[in-house]
């Protein structure tokens, strides 16, 4: 669950910092406080497209952090596994900053990630369900996602099976289009890969060969400046006409006697001693390099040549060696997926076949499952629209396949919901049929339904209530408790009947203070909380009968848990 929040510069926010509570939590206000600041703080944190238009004037930077105490097994383990950051028992931290320049750093954990991996991890934390979200219905294409989602348990392992079998299905497919479409073409191809990969492979290059064979080749071209060097090194050191070694010797010698004299002429020749056995280490080392070098030309010519072959390896294939086995290792997987289908047309095709039976046959079971598990879910749906007031309404899953089932991704099916809101209507796509305020409480039945079934961490209702009343909302507010039983739910409302069954309420409010206008989130208590609800209830003149009516209201939102 979200266990704390903390919005810095942000919007109209100055500074302030929400712990939240497990269970339901509603946040109210007057129009333009800033209560949807607080969700889209949230959903930038789960990986939301961030702009500096979130930046509060006059300043730099916008900062967002959250803490999230999971239970375990969360799915955002699975994630912080496979990127690799840590994490414990103590919670995890999502930090985003939004800088002027358009520039965002997201962190994990204090581990910098990029936004996909934020939001791949945000997702499995914070389901955010505003006024708008019920787009979602509106487009069939996401039917067949939502019923999935709904019986993912009974056919995920069978979905899964059967996208591999398509997958195969659609490579071999592939590889016989591509043979057929030009054989000249398929050839010529075949015969350059296969030259390529020999050519490659008899190179038998080696990562960091380059740079080894560059800095032998330097060495043998100044061979003579470096023997120079070194001989004229060695003379001047240990030679018979100079002998500075043999000198400073000499000079340690007569430095010895006098060394206890004072800890000044002891730390001399301390120091002379040093430059001594120093020096008579680098004369060994220069004695044993004159003695190791040897000039090869042979060795150049074939240093040379090598370098002139790693350097048309690259002109042809990368710049660089790894990059020139990157592309050995794309291309021979290629050459074997070319020469395992340069077979005979006609047996390919009957593999294909075989391939596209098998395929046809996971899609037709998987098809099976959905259609049963359409069947609970209407029920479910049923259910759910009773509670809130659409007793009459009736709703299908319908499946649109044609008569070749043709494959996809996804399978063999073609889903759209449809729906007839009242008795004698007839029934239509969802999309044509239902109103605003119906795909409203149509949303909130199927986020019921899977509250439990997708395990997010808290899910978020930005005024999914507005433009209903009465019942309806009284309706609404019990539906939204309830999913609140199995995930912790952030709720911005206007209904006092939605705010009055919340386990926990807190106000948004907003004021000017030296000139600039800042948001403030604080808890209300019983008698904090009642007089918030005789607000909503009245409006700007709260009444004493407001006031009972609240108290009334909350007592039998306390009543229904």
């Amino acid at each position: 669950m979200l266990s704390s929040l903390t919005i810095k510069d942000f919007a109209i926010i100055d500074k302030i910092q929400i712990d939240f509570q497990p269970k339901m939590t509603v946040l109210t206000g007057e129009t333009g406080a800033g209560k949807s600041i607080v969700i889209d703080a949230l959903g930038l944190l789960a990986g939301g497209r961030g702009s500096s238009d979130f930046i509060r004037k006059d300043r730099k930077k916008a900062l967002l952090q959250a803490l999230f105490v999971l239970p375990e097994g969360a799915k955002a383990y699975q994630i912080l596994d496979e990127i690799g950051i840590t994490y414990d028992d103590s919670g995890l931290v999502l930090q985003r900053e939004l800088y002027r320049n358009g520039h965002n750093i997201c962190r994990v954990n204090g581990e910098l990630v990029n936004l996909t991996n934020m939001r791949r991890i945000g997702e499995t934390l914070i389901d955010i369900h505003g006024q708008n979200e019920h787009q979602e219905l509106m487009r069939p294409e996401q039917h067949l996602v939502l019923l999935d989602s709904f019986a993912q348990q009974k056919i995920g392992k069978l979905k899964a099976q059967y996208q591999q079998s398509f997958h195969e299905y659609r490579r071999q497919k592939a590889a016989l289009d591509k043979k057929e479409k030009n054989e000249k073409e398929w050839a010529q191809r075949l015969d350059m890969l296969q030259f390529q990969v020999d050519e490659i492979e008899t190179a038998q290059l080696k990562v960091g060969e380059e740079d080894q064979l560059s800095e032998e080749k330097e060495q043998l071209d100044n061979y003579q400046t470096i023997h120079d060097a070194l001989e004229n090194s060695y003379q001047l050191l240990a030679g018979e006409d100079i002998d500075v070694l043999g000198q400073i010797g000499s000079i340690m010698e007569k430095m010895q006697h006098v060394a206890g004299l004072s800890q000044e002429l002891g730390q001399i020749s301390q120091h002379v001693d040093d430059a001594y056995y120093s020096l008579a280490d680098s004369v060994h080392d220069i004695s044993n390099q004159l003695a190791t070098m040897e000039w090869d030309e042979n060795r150049l010519d074939v240093i040379e040549h090598r370098l002139e072959e790693i350097h048309q390896l690259k002109r042809k294939y990368g710049n660089s060696i790894p990059e020139i086995l990157d592309y050995y290792q794309k291309i021979n997987v290629e050459l074997k997926d070319m020469q395992q289908t340069d077979a005979d047309s006609d047996e390919l095709q009957q593999a294909l076949d075989e391939s596209y039976q098998a395929c046809q046959r996971l899609g037709e079971k998987l098809s099976a499952e959905r259609q049963k598990a359409a069947v609970q879910l209407e029920k479910a749906v049923h259910k759910e629209l009773k509670a809130l007031y659409m007793e009459k309404a009736v709703f299908s899953v319908k499946f649109l396949n044609n008569l070749e089932k043709a494959l996809a991704s996804d399978g063999i099916d073609q889903v759209e919901f449809y729906i007839q809101t009242n008795p004698g209507e007839s029934m239509g796509p969802l999309a044509r049929i239902a109103s605003g305020g119906e795909l409203s409480r149509i949303m909130l039945a199927l986020k019921t339904i899977f509250a439990q079934r997708q395990g997010v961490t808290s899910i978020i209702f930005d005024e999914v209530d507005t433009g209903v009343s009465g019942r309806v909302a009284q309706a609404i507010a019990e539906k939204i408790s309830l999913i609140a039983q199995s995930s912790q739910v952030l709720c911005i409302t206007h209904l006092p009947q939605v705010a009055a069954v919340s386990d926990h309420h807190y106000l948004v409010a907003k004021k000017v203070q030296k000139g600039r206008t800042e948001t403030n989130v604080k808890p209300l208590a019983a008698p904090a909380r009642i007089e918030e609800l005789a607000r909503m209830l009245a409006g700007t003149e709260i009444t004493d009968l407001a006031r009972e009516h609240a108290a009334e209201l909350l007592k039998m939102g306390h009543s229904k848990k």
